[in-house]
């Protein structure tokens, strides 16, 4: 299971952090990511962590303004949003990718286990 919270009402240029909390034994052998969809919109990519932590992937759109990182111990994984933008408002999922020890994937059907998702609201 994984629980995605952290989500919030800021101003744009502000800064969020995302938490997703995974249970299980083996959280740290898979890679994880984050998604988002906003009101009338598909589902889309925002960054990918692989199992080890050592490669990531954002989409352009977010890319030198978001930081994925994990923490194994902690069977977390985190999404530093910053500078923020109206554009960036959407629920936030996190996933686990579905293949132990792959590589990072952009696309949903990849992963299989998915978070509630959490709001995240940038007011202008």
């Amino acid at each position: 299971q994984l629980q995605a919270f952290g989500g919030g009402l800021v101003q744009a240029g502000g800064s969020l952090r995302l938490s997703c909390a995974a249970s299980g034994p083996t959280f740290s052998s898979y890679p994880m990511g984050w998604f988002r969809q906003a009101p009338g919109k598909d589902r889309e990519f925002v960054a990918a962590i692989s199992w080890s932590g050592r490669r990531t992937d954002y989409a352009d759109s977010v890319k030198g303004r978001f930081t994925i990182s994990r923490d194994n111990a902690k069977n977390t994984v985190y999404l530093q949003m910053n500078s923020l933008k109206p554009e960036d408002t959407a629920v936030y999922y996190c996933a686990r990718d579905e293949q132990r020890y792959g590589s990072t994937h952009w696309v949903s059907d990849e992963y299989d286990t998915w978070g509630q998702g959490t709001q995240v609201t940038v007011s202008s």
